[in-house]
């Protein structure tokens, strides 16, 4: 019996959800980099200072997680993003009454 779930691993534990996925590529909570709903000033000033230690802990973070980032898009952007192509009309050209294209 096949599963048409798509399985991804990262770093052998299974990623459920994009956040989950997201979680272990980074190896910190995704919340950390964009916050949650309702967070104080100083929870805000928290979460930033923390981003700002492992970012200098890690220069290379961003670079890694853009690369990440592409490669998921191209390798399963079909599924993730439900992306039809569009078609563009055909161009009508007008043509005069003497038969040349006007």
């Amino acid at each position: 019996m096949s599963s048409s779930r798509l399985r991804t691993f990262v770093a052998g534990h299974e990623a459920l959800t994009a956040s989950e996925f997201v979680e272990l590529a980074l190896g910190t909570p995704v919340e950390l980099w964009l916050g949650v709903e309702g967070e104080s000033d100083e929870e805000r000033a928290a979460r930033e200072d923390a981003a700002r230690d492992i970012l200098a802990d890690n220069p290379g973070l961003p670079d890694t997680v853009a690369r990440i980032a592409v490669e998921v898009i191209e390798a399963h952007a079909p599924e993730l993003f439900n992306v039809v192509p569009l078609t563009r009309p055909a161009v009508r050209r007008r043509v005069s009454r003497k038969g040349a294209a006007a």
